[in-house]
């Protein structure tokens, strides 16, 4: 993607970061209703072992990607992937032990809050800011999420101080999706089939802490004993190429533009799951949620064109090309 020092992305840049983007929301909200089938139409409550075997089917797709010429390899050491598979590794847990420990309001409320960790992680660490512009249509984006999703709200001292470490590692994670490319001087690609043994090497040391094996014991209620019917199998495996193409298409977006974008137009995603909640599940569909919707919608729409209208501006413009539309590795 073009620099700071362009003066505006090419159409086929335009196109592709599109793409990115389109594929991501899709493939995010697909896996929602996916894990959705596999956790409450086969009881299959392993979340854990699910992203796990997210993680598996990712480092094969990843290794046949670059067979079929994809991209080529670049190697790195486990000590310069690791702290991003931690990081990984970190996110998932905390937001599995948050979802347990809290409401689905307050949960839904630390979500919203991984926007701006982001952007206060940034002007900490990175010391990037971002314009008055951009921040009111972030805002107006975390208002109607909160708004459209957020019902019940009931709060608790371990439960709070869970999701706080899950917003800061969660927001860690996607700052260092993209900063770890420029670091390491890898593609999205490439980082992503370096880091993804590490993380499923890590997930597989958790899970007998955190779900019951029955390595021993093939009872049901454990992950050995479970009954794998041809459906459930069927289910877990889309679960799981849908978890495939998340993880790329999160490297490419945020490798293309930034992590403040990639949330931003990730929460068309909750849109997206209300909406087809509604067509598809008899979901309530009130006043409240369609202002809501309504609201995120706006602001993802002007912060779109905020940012369109930034990469189109001269070299000298506060905030660089490189995070258009979705999320870059510069600034937001």
């Amino acid at each position: 993607m073009p620099d700071a020092g362009s003066k505006a992305y090419t159409l086929q840049q335009k196109l592709t970061v599109v793409l990115y983007l389109v594929v991501n929301v899709a493939s995010a909200s697909g896996i929602v209703f996916a894990n959705k089938a596999v956790f409450k139409f086969y009881n299959f409550p392993f979340a854990v072992t699910l992203t796990w075997i997210h993680t598996l089917f990712t480092i094969l797709g990843m290794r046949l990607f670059a067979r079929g010429g994809l991209f080529k390899p670049k190697k790195l050491t486990f000590k310069q992937v690791a702290p991003l598979a931690l990081a990984f590794v970190g996110y998932v847990v905390l937001n599995n032990i948050s979802l347990n420990l809290n409401s689905v309001g307050f949960y839904q409320i630390s979500k919203i809050l991984i926007s701006p960790m982001i952007l206060v992680l940034e002007k900490l660490l990175y010391n990037k800011s971002s314009t008055l512009q951009t921040k009111l249509a972030i805002v107006l984006v975390l208002v109607g999420v909160g708004i459209a999703s957020v019902s019940d709200v009931s709060v608790n001292f371990t439960g709070t101080m869970v999701a706080l470490a899950a917003v800061l590692v969660t927001a860690t994670y996607q700052i260092w999706v993209g900063t770890k490319q420029k670091e390491l001087g890898a593609g999205s690609m490439q980082l992503l089939h370096e880091y993804t043994p590490a993380a499923a090497l890590f997930l597989a040391l958790l899970i007998p802490a955190l779900e019951p094996v029955g390595l021993f014991s093939r009872i049901p209620g454990t992950i050995m004993g479970f009954e794998y019917t041809s459906g459930a199998i069927v289910a877990i495996m889309i679960s799981a190429i849908l978890g495939l193409v998340v993880s790329l298409s999160t490297f490419l977006v945020i490798g293309a533009t930034s992590s403040v974008t990639y949330n931003v137009v990730g929460h068309m995603k909750t849109v997206i799951i209300i909406v087809g909640g509604y067509l598809f599940f008899g979901d309530e569909m009130n006043p409240r949620k369609f202002l809501g919707i309504a609201l995120c919608l706006t602001g993802v729409y002007w912060y779109t064109h905020v940012k369109l209208a930034s990469a189109m501006s001269s070299s000298t413009s506060q905030e660089p090309l490189s995070t258009v539309s979705v999320q870059g590795s510069s600034k937001q």
